[in-house]
């Protein structure tokens, strides 16, 4: 628990504001709260800077309902990954106020408007959209301003080239792409900042489903480099966040 709310509660107690049951009971906070279907953690931004995030795939609407109400009560930030549009809508009926971004399938509260730093997101192909949109609007709703870079695979190296002078004014760089995933090697050799690679399931056969970049991108001989997991836009944004804003000024 908080070391301020600790002592707002002896404080409250020495003034005769709350029984020692009351007292007692607030100190007994677990920092979370059990729903039964979900323990949702209320002390994780004290912990690491950010919100409990809600996976939104393999739940069903009401329980998201249900976590977003306990965590709009205690003011915290809403992001819902990986949601789809009818889900999204069920939860909209109950929560007027959450954005949908229907290509990154995220469901939120809107993104502050005191953005800090830069995180470029770069994309292969257009296919890589929908897991740039993921980790854009993520990265967005942590407090980064972000710049989208689309479409600039190395099938076509000259368009990479007329947008390097812009990725090389961000603090962090987000890679996306399927196929051989080779465009983060390309970008890793560009820039001297840290390069977060996102391999796709884009691509032909014999790119078993994202298996083919995943293992280029790890084999890189780009130093700078660091590769998460397949489509995860989401991952991506969030490391490329902490980085962004450990020297940010905010």
């Amino acid at each position: 628990m908080d070391k301020v709310v600790v002592r707002e509660v002896l404080q409250a107690l020495a003034d005769q504001k709350l029984t020692v049951n009351e007292a007692d009971s607030q100190l007994k906070d677990a920092g979370f709260v059990d729903l039964e279907f979900a323990k949702v953690d209320t002390d994780r931004a004290k912990r690491t800077g950010y919100p409990e995030i809600i996976y939104g795939a393999g739940k069903t609407a009401s329980e998201i309902i249900g976590i977003v109400e306990l965590m709009l009560e205690q003011a915290t930030p809403v992001l819902i990954t990986r949601i789809d549009g009818d889900k999204a809508e069920l939860v909209q009926h109950a929560f007027p106020k959450l954005v949908y971004h229907q290509r990154a399938q995220i469901l939120s509260t809107d993104a502050p408007t005191n953005l800090v730093g830069k995180i470029a997101i770069v994309t292969a192909g257009t296919s890589d959209i929908a897991v740039a949109e993921e980790a854009a609007v993520t990265a967005q709703n942590f407090g980064n301003q972000v710049i989208r870079i689309y479409d600039v695979g190395v099938a076509g190296i000259h368009r990479l080239l007329a947008r390097v002078d812009e990725i090389r004014t961000a603090q962090v760089v987000i890679v996306i792409a399927g196929m051989e995933g080779a465009l983060a090697s390309v970008v890793g050799g560009l820039v001297d900042k840290p390069v977060i690679a996102v391999p796709t399931s884009i691509g032909y056969g014999a790119n078993f489903g994202g298996v083919s970049a995943l293992l280029t991108m790890l084999n890189s001989c780009a130093s700078g480099i660091t590769v998460v997991n397949i489509d995860n836009g989401f991952g991506a944004a969030y490391s490329a966040s902490m980085i962004n804003q450990m020297g940010a000024v905010k």
